[in-house]
């Protein structure tokens, strides 16, 4: 083939003069650059190829790294690894047993995306997610993500959906606002873990989590601000009342000193906001990860202790009692899954008192089916939203949508034994969510979904908008 014959076959003559016409009337400085950009931009991105590889996670955990090309560029994502949200109370035996299973588990998928995930999607659009999602779930034959798994998927739907917006030349969250169909302007409330307990730190606290939500700050940098600053006067508190050791930190990031109640995590809290000058202006949440607790149709609010009581065995009845009157005592507005996974009856008596919010986790799962149920019952207000559990940037969007229409709050979160990917981060603000969950100000999985929080904040500059005191309305 002779070099004009190639030229006409690819119309090259053609693209080269509408480049340099397009330069001309740009007037452009750099001729060469321009036109290379422009040659660049009239040709469709498409997939070429899906990569995966195992990484470890924040608990050094296996976990799933992606790389999906495109003919332009090369995007990365990565997703917790199966067993990442759950606890590490566990012997050392079965510790070391699941760890292997879960190796397994991350080298079966890589091998997956490798090979089916990604003949499946070469010649895509990148800019078309649900069809790539869809491409993605039609490979699991029995859709119940055991065949690719779940995080091995969002892994590949979160490359893909950074691609779509580079291809776009948008941000990320205001592609995922595209995909949601809402404006991308709303900053959420950081709920920021402080302390932690249940099965992610060894103290006898049976709770998982107590965190702060700054709703009172001006913007999502000043929350940050005034959540740092307690965190670290709350360091100081525990310090002076039980010493250095009971300063060392949970899977969450959250302070682990040697309490057993959930008041007296409560009252660190309170102090630690009143040293640090936020009265008011900070409110409380707990997430009780209740399912952890619960044996039988009772709570044992004991289940770590060596010596046990016996008089901290709880029924449903006894337990809307207690957070009935924590809401009561503190600024308590949120507790993210008071009771078992399958206690839908004592979650709707306590969510039609409504003396906070009521967040699902366990009971929901981010499943359509579940949402639904919870709906019609009120067995709750609102839903955490973990993509890992879904497996897929569409079915996520999808779920918000779910708990948006009934008027519920969103609260996007991280899971325990995350990666590094900063995507919640995004999501929250594409979603208009309201609420993100990431953990403490310490660790490093952590702060990069808050730090890209704070760039997003930055580069919205007078259009963003900090959900603050809105914080739940938001996700109306």
């Amino acid at each position: 083939m002779s070099v004009q014959e190639y030229l006409e076959k690819h119309l090259l003559p053609r693209k080269i003069e509408e480049a340099v016409n397009a330069a001309v009337r740009a007037k452009a400085a750099d001729p060469v650059l321009f036109i290379s950009t422009h040659m660049r931009r009239a040709a469709p991105a498409v997939i070429t190829r899906v990569c995966a590889r195992q990484i470890l996670d924040s608990r050094g955990a296996p976990a799933v790294e992606v790389d999906l090309h495109t003919n332009k560029a090369v995007h990365r994502a990565s997703a917790a690894g199966p067993g990442a949200a759950e606890g590490a109370a566990v012997d050392a035996t079965r510790g070391v047993e699941k760890r292997r299973l879960l190796a397994k588990a991350v080298a079966d998928s890589v091998r997956l995306i490798n090979g089916k995930v990604s003949e499946a999607l070469v010649g895509m659009d990148p800019q078309q997610q649900a069809q790539i999602d869809q491409a993605i779930m039609d490979l699991d034959k029995a859709h119940h993500r055991t065949e690719v798994g779940a995080n091995a998927m969002l892994a590949v739907s979160i490359a893909a959906c950074k691609a779509g917006a580079a291809e776009k030349e948008v941000p990320l969250y205001k592609h995922i606002a595209d995909l949601v169909g809402k404006s991308a302007t709303t900053l959420p409330v950081p709920a920021i873990t402080v302390i932690n307990g249940g099965t992610h730190a060894g103290n006898n606290l049976p709770i998982q989590e107590i965190k702060i939500l700054p709703i009172g700050a001006k913007n999502f940098e000043e929350a940050m601000q005034m959540g740092s600053e307690t965190y670290h006067h709350l360091k100081d508190i525990i310090w002076e009342k039980y010493g250095s050791d009971s300063c060392n930190i949970g899977d969450d990031g959250g302070f682990a000193p040697n309490i057993s109640s959930i008041t007296e995590g409560l009252d660190l809290v309170i102090a630690a906001i009143d040293r640090a000058g936020y009265n008011g202006r900070i409110k409380l949440a707990i997430d009780a990860a209740a399912t952890d607790f619960c044996v039988g149709k009772k709570y044992d609010l004991e289940f770590k202790s060596a010596k046990k009581s016996g008089q901290n065995f709880k029924t449903g009845d006894d337990m809307i009692e207690i957070y009935s009157q924590l809401c009561s005592e503190y600024p308590l507005v949120s507790i993210e899954q008071p009771f078992d996974k399958d206690d839908w009856e004592h979650s709707k008596k306590f969510t039609t008192l409504e003396l906070c919010q009521v967040v699902g986790d366990d009971l929901l799962m981010s499943d359509p089916e579940r949402i639904k149920r919870a709906v019609n019952e009120y067995t709750c207000d609102a839903l955490t939203l973990k993509a890992s559990q879904v497996g897929t940037v569409t079915e996520a969007i999808e779920a918000v949508k779910q708990a948006k229409d009934a008027h519920w709050g969103v609260m996007v979160s991280h899971r325990s034994g995350d990666t590094d990917d900063s995507f919640i981060a995004d999501l929250a603000v594409g979603a208009a969510a309201g609420q993100i969950k990431a953990g403490a100000p310490c660790r490093g999985e952590c702060l990069t979904k808050y730090n890209q929080l704070l760039r997003i904040e930055e580069e919205l500059g007078g259009e963003g908008v900090y959900a603050g005191e809105n914080w739940r309305t938001t996700a109306g």
